[in-house]
């Protein structure tokens, strides 16, 4: 069988028509190859595709080695460790802290209210009501119980002098109440710190 004629024209590429110089496929119409869509399919294979095995990665989401050990955000500085928010290092509890504090400023403050000879009476009152229960109020009460003791045993010791002397060293007692004073203060801002403040010069009536 003949084929039919085809009109002018016919087959023949047109130059105003973009692309209709391409060879078509047959039976399909389709642009052959180097046309559209390009052999491989659609879109082509580049760079930017996910590789072999798609996506999550290989090994599974998230990716090994994340979230860091210990946790997220991991422990540095600005952030709570161990026990997390609550009392501050050194003192297992807000109770604790508080009358960590009550022994050494409370001394300090003894040793303004009772002229010397009161400072003693802040820390056995916290070793007595809380020395049992917690350790760390305990080391703090002993030691600054210690110090007040040995002080006023030196601030007593200094008014006999003064008194032997009729008056003549009237300025070792106050010199004498300064210490206990001073120390005290010194002490009750490293309990605020959490630590426990080496008195110097203390003998130690109460064993811890």
């Amino acid at each position: 069988m003949t084929e039919p004629p085809r009109p002018p024209g016919a087959g023949e590429p047109d130059p105003t028509v973009p692309g209709s110089d391409e060879p078509t496929t047959p039976l399909s119409g389709a642009p052959g190859p180097g046309g559209y869509p390009p052999p491989g399919g659609y879109p082509p294979p580049t760079g930017d595709v996910p590789p072999s095995g798609g996506y999550p990665p290989p090994g599974g989401y998230p990716p090994p080695g994340y979230p860091p050990p210990g946790g997220y955000p991991p422990p540095g500085p600005g952030y709570p460790t161990g026990g997390g928010y609550g009392a501050p290092a050194g003192y297992p509890t807000n109770d604790d802290k508080t009358w960590a504090l009550v022994t050494h400023f409370g001394g300090a403050a003894g040793v303004v209210l009772g002229s010397g000879f009161l400072g003693w009476l802040a820390p056995l009152i916290a070793l007595t009501a809380r020395g049992q229960q917690s350790p760390v109020v305990r080391a703090h009460a002993v030691a600054a119980l210690n110090f007040q003791l040995t002080w006023l045993a030196a601030l007593i010791a200094s008014v006999v002098l003064t008194v032997v002397t009729c008056g003549l060293l009237f300025f070792v007692p106050f010199i004498v109440g300064l210490v206990p004073l001073i120390f005290g203060i010194i002490g009750g801002v490293k309990a605020s710190e959490g630590t426990i403040y080496r008195y110097p010069m203390t003998y130690a009536f109460v064993k811890r």
